[in-house]
This record gives structure tokens, sequence and C-alpha cells, in this order.
């Protein structure tokens, strides 16, 4: 069985260099082969290994065993046989060995005959190969071509012969020979039997299967003996076989019907091969790098099957959950349905409102990079404290003239006037960076005030003389007497720079705002127009700023 095997991975690996090869021309190859009889055998015909065409028979001869010098061809003197001359073309099959041999089959019952050859035997384990078949000599009939013995060569016997033997008159007449070669063979065993080995190729194959069955006989009693206990199942499926060898059946004559789709996918399969080899060598390079995690895995194993078990439970108890959810999402999917227009109404004011949405994130972002927040908090703080002045009459506001580089109209940007918030900028300064503009504005101011201040001085009574009865009234409310005029870094005024006397001055920091003036000379009503000095709290605020 062995052998059979072997026979059939040659014949797999002989279809397989058949497909590979293609057809072409180039040097042909000769077998010049000895047959017993070539009957019905013509030029032209076929050539055959494991059925695929490989050449056709070139021509016919009668061998010529006559003469002094035997030609290599002939085994005995005048012997007369058939050479048929088989010619090669399929590359890849021109390479026939001495162990090599040839048939004569019919191809159709009409009488057509083919030439079936084995190149060589399948390999012995340890057994050396076969060399290459012999090159008849020059100067004998088919020199250059390669010798196959007629002990090589085969010819079955045709059906026809067989039935033509059955008939009369020739079964009478077979009779007879039989009955004469029983008398004429007597005493010539040895030479019967060897024609009998020659005569029949069924008898020489015969042998050869005895021989093989011979060598595997502990495998057929094996066989025999395990054949009863393998058939018993199949005994009592047999409904099932037959179905099985029905859809068989079914099944080939589907593959039948596709066999030009099943032999595009054989001759896809190799590049197919080819292709997979480096996705199997990644997936082994996978699996070598994946060991270790199916090793933790498996040390995991019993507390994913805890996990497992303890999954049940949890699905039970969560099944009111579902079933609620189930309920909740019935009355969710109308609630979703009616408010399908609100939504359409969300997504166009989405989309609608995106530009305002980036332009608001810009100005925010620039807002608290540039402290923005803070001075935000900066001027909530002072407002706050510029209007919490309070006195008999109600709140008043402190107010404050800043006067500095940025006070004057430019039609050029000066440094330190940027409108734009900035962390490291001070908010104002006090007469920093003057400009000439900037000095005579304040030099004017400057003259404009002392001048104000000389006529109100002059217009107030001496010590001593009787005063006016507005005189007299600002005093009641100040409740005291006029104060001189304020000089720099005095006691308060309405607008004045708070001194320990607690004045409710403003300025343009926290420390501008506080209690009232000590002397009371702020009390006055807003609308007199005095101050402790007699004047105006914008002419107070004037000096304040233009001193300092």
């Amino acid at each position: 069985m062995r052998r059979l095997a072997v026979l059939l991975v040659l014949g797999c690996a002989v279809a397989v260099l058949l497909l590979g090869s293609g057809a072409g021309g180039g040097r042909s190859y000769k077998v010049r082969a000895i047959f017993d009889n070539a009957f019905s055998v013509i030029p032209g015909e076929d050539v055959k290994i494991a059925g695929v065409k490989v050449g056709k028979i070139a021509s016919l001869d009668i061998t010529k065993c006559s003469g002094p010098r035997l030609p290599m061809e002939c085994t005995s003197r005048d012997a007369q046989k058939a050479a048929v001359v088989l010619n090669i073309t399929q590359p890849g099959f021109d390479d026939f060995r001495t162990d090599a041999s040839c048939t004569i089959r019919p191809q159709s019952l009409i009488g057509e005959k083919f030439v079936e050859c084995t190149p060589t035997q399948p390999p012995v384990a340890g057994a050396q190969p076969a060399s290459a078949l012999p090159v008849i000599p020059a100067g004998e009939p088919g020199a250059g071509q390669h010798l196959l013995p007629d002990t090589q060569t085969k010819l079955p016997v045709d059906l026809d012969l067989l039935g033509d033997v059955l008939r009369l008159p020739y079964r009478e007449r077979l009779s007879i020979i039989l009955n004469e070669f029983g008398t004429g063979l007597a005493g010539r065993g040895a030479d019967l039997r060897n024609v009998i080995a020659r005569a029949d190729p069924a008898l020489q194959a015969t042998d050869q299967v005895l021989k093989i069955l011979g060598d595997q006989n502990r495998v057929l009693e094996d066989l025999a003996r395990q054949s009863d206990t393998d058939l018993a199942p199949l005994a009592r499926e047999r409904a099932r076989v037959a179905d099985f060898i029905g859809q068989a059946n079914t099944t080939a004559q589907a593959t039948a019907e596709r066999s030009a789709d099943l032999q595009r996918n054989l001759e896809r399969f190799p590049p197919f091969l080819r292709q997979l080899r480096p996705t199997l060598a990644r997936l082994g390079a996978f699996a070598d790098q994946a060991t270790p995690v199916l090793s933790d895995l498996h040390s995991q194993a019993p507390a994913i099957s805890n996990f497992i078990r303890q999954l049940g439970p949890f699905s039970r108890a969560s099944t009111p959950a579902i079933r609620g959810l189930g309920d909740a999402s019935a009355v969710g999917r109308v609630a979703l349905i009616k408010a399908r227009p609100i939504i359409q109404d969300l997504r166009a004011f989405g989309s609608i409102g995106k530009p305002l949405a980036a332009n608001l994130a810009a100005l925010a972002t620039s807002f608290h990079d540039t402290g923005g927040v803070e001075r935000l908090m900066d001027y909530i703080f002072y407002q706050t404290t510029g209007v919490n002045g309070f006195d008999a009459f109600g709140h008043y506001l402190r107010a404050g003239l800043l006067v500095n580089l940025c006070s004057s109209y430019a039609t050029t940007s000066a440094a330190g006037c940027a409108a734009n918030f900035s962390k490291a900028s001070p908010s104002s300064t006090r007469g920093g960076g003057a400009t000439p503009a900037l000095s005579r504005d304040q030099l004017a101011l400057r003259r404009a005030l002392r001048a104000s201040r000389a006529r109100r001085l002059r217009s107030l009574p001496r010590r001593g003389a009787p005063r006016s009865a507005a005189a007299a009234v600002g005093q009641a409310a100040g409740g005291g007497t006029p104060a001189p005029p304020p000089a720099r870094g005095s006691g308060s005024t309405a607008a004045g720079r708070p001194t320990g006397g607690g004045t409710g001055g403003s300025s343009s920091t926290p420390g501008g705002g506080g209690g009232k003036s000590g002397s009371g000379t702020a009390q006055s009503p807003p609308s007199t127009g005095s101050s402790a000095g007699g004047g105006s709290p914008n002419s107070a605020m004037l000096s304040y700023l233009l001193d300092s």
C-alpha cells in the first residue's frame, strides 16, 4: 500500500510538472521501444505519461536480428519484433531511465491506440536511482535514439480478440490448439513458463501485485481484522451512508459543472500560497509574542471563571432594571419624537451661532490674557469707592481730573497710551512722560488757578472785619472759622489728598476714599460752591493735581 501511495504522489508530481512547464519546441527526445506486437498502432498516435500528452509516435519499424553481428535492439537471433519510435516533445519528460516501461493501450472503442509510458519507477529508500536509457550507437538501426528493450514493454490483449476466441469456429479451434499444445509442450515447462511470463502483461502485473501483497501480509491481516470493527458502524448507519453517496453524487455533478472555475482556482492556488507564506510567518511571530499573554491568562483562568459564575446572578438582578429601562424608552421615544423640532431649531441655532461663539471665545481669551478681568474689578472697586461719600445733605461724588500724557488729543499713537489692557503696563501715571504740549497745558492751568485763588483771597474779609451773611452761613455750616487756602501737603478739602484729618478726598488709588474731614470743612452743601479754602472743589482739585 505504501507503493500505491508513492505512485499517487509521483502522478501528482508529474501533473504539476506538466502544468508548470509550457508546451514548447526545443530538441526532441526519441525512444525506440521494442514490442512483441504493434497491432493497430499507426504513426501520429499520442504518447502519454500519467494521462498527459507528451509526444507522438514518430514511426514504426521491424527489427532485423540476422547476420554475423546482432544489433543492440535484438535479444535473440532471427527474432522479428515491432520497433515503435516515440518522439517526446514536452519539456520535463525527456529523461527515461533503465527502469522505464511502456504499454500500448486502446484509446477508444473504434480501435485507436496510444502508448502510455512511465519514465522511471518510484524511488526506494536507500537505493540508487536508475541510470539513463542507453543510446543506440552509430551504424545500427535507430542510431542516436534511446533503446527501451522488449522486457520493459507490454501489449494487453484487446477485448474484441477475447470475444472472437469464444465464437464458433474459433472456440473449437482453440480447444484443438490447447490439446496440441499439451502434446507439443510436454517436457518444455521451463520454456513455456518464460513464454507465459512474457506473453501476457497482465500476468506480469499480477505477479507484481502479488509480490506487493506478500510484502504487506501483516498489514492485510490487520486490515481484515479491523475491517469488521470499522464496517460495523457503517452497517448500522447504512441509510446515512446511502444518503452520503447520493449527496456525493450531487456534489460531484455540481463540481463537474464548475470545472472551469475549479481549474482557475487551482491555477491561482500557487500564487495564493506564496502570498500566504509571509502572513503565516507573521502569524507565527504573533503566536510567539502572545504566548506570555496566554500564560498569564491561564493563571487568571480561575478568577475569570468565578467572574463568569457571578455574572449570572448579576444578570438576573439586572433584569428588572432592563425591563424598566424598556418602559422608560417607550416614554422617552415619544418625548424625543416631540422634541425633534426643538432639536432641529437648536441645530440651526448652533450652525448660525457658531461664528458668534468663535468670536466670543476669541474675545474672552483676549480679555483674560490681557488682564481685562483685573481691570474690570479695579473699575468696580474705584467706582464704589468714588460714590461712597456721604454728608448731612446726602451722597456726593468724588471726582478727579487726570492730567498726563494721555489726556490731550493726539493723531499719532504715544507710548503708554494704548487702549488695550495689559498686565505689564500701569493704569496711569501722574505727570510721567511729559511732552511740550502737556507742559504748556499744565502751565496754563496753573496760572489760571493762581489767578482764581488770588481773586478769592482778595474777596475774603480781613481778620476782625465784619463778615457777610454768606460767610457767616458758611462758617456755621463748617463748624469753625474759615481755614486758610490749602497748601501742598496740608489738611483735606472736598477733593484733596487725605491726611491725618481723615478728609474724604478722592484719587485714582484706593487710598483716595475715606471718612469725612476732621474739621468739618467738607460738610458744606455742594450748591454753595464753597470749600474749606473758600473756592470750588474743582479748583481745589486742579490745585492738587497741578501741585502734584
